[in-house]
């Protein structure tokens, strides 16, 4: 049975950070590379960040770039993924999912995810 746990979200003040993790289990991880998206109240789920299986590159959208920053444990077959100096536009749940182990050489849409974890909130406020 195909599993991503997501967990480490929270509240945390504007400029702050968090790191969340996504803990994947019940499929071969060669055949599939990790990607982040976030859901913010009103809006469409939106891809921010994947991490190919192929040779380890990692693709961001504009708005993250340079604040979030995706890592793996290969003995865990953890992803994580480091947000630094969060603004109050981060507030969202966030959802790691499964997709084409390249990641297709950028940042993946919904439509080529095969499997979703449940999502974690994160909140940035004051």
């Amino acid at each position: 049975q195909v599993q991503l746990v997501e967990s480490g979200g929270g509240l945390v003040q504007p400029g702050g950070s968090l790191r969340l993790s996504c803990a994947a289990s019940g499929f071969d991880p060669r055949l599939y590379a990790i990607a982040w998206f976030r859901q913010a109240p009103g809006k469409e789920r939106e891809g921010i960040s994947c991490l190919s299986n192929y040779d380890g590159s990692r693709y961001y959208t504009d708005f993250v770039k340079g604040r979030f920053t995706m890592s793996r444990s290969n003995a865990n077959n953890t992803v994580y993924l480091r947000m630094n100096s969060l603004e109050s536009e981060d507030t969202a749940v966030y959802y790691c999912a499964a997709g084409p182990p390249s990641c297709l050489g950028r940042v993946l849409t919904r439509n080529y995810i095969s499997y979703w974890g449940q999502g974690t909130q994160v909140t940035v406020s004051s």
